[in-house]
């Protein structure tokens, strides 16, 4: 079996794929005339634009579990760090001590 990746890299991958389809989505309605087009050339500007005030709420809902995994796997990363620190710390001080 495979690792399953770590959940911060399977975070940005959805934040990525929603944005991505939010991105396709709105492209559309522009390319269709459901949605304006941007100021001369700054279509895709406003695509852009568009993809990322409709993406960041959706990834706000959407990805609410997957965030709150990724925060646990950083606080256990975090709390490893700290005891593996002092755990050197103490070690250094046996050393000077002895």
């Amino acid at each position: 079996m495979a690792p399953k990746p770590s959940a911060t890299v399977r975070y940005t991958a959805m934040r990525l794929g929603i944005f991505a389809a939010c991105f396709f989505a709105i492209w559309g309605l522009v390319y269709a005339g459901v949605l304006p087009r941007g100021l001369g050339d700054s279509n895709l500007l406003w695509v852009l634009v568009l993809a990322i005030v409709v993406s960041a709420p959706l990834s706000f809902v959407l990805l609410r579990g997957q965030r709150e995994e990724m925060s646990v796997q950083i606080v256990d990363s975090v709390d490893r760090a700290k005891s593996k620190l002092a755990e050197n710390r103490s070690m250094e001080d046996g050393v000077r001590e002895g």
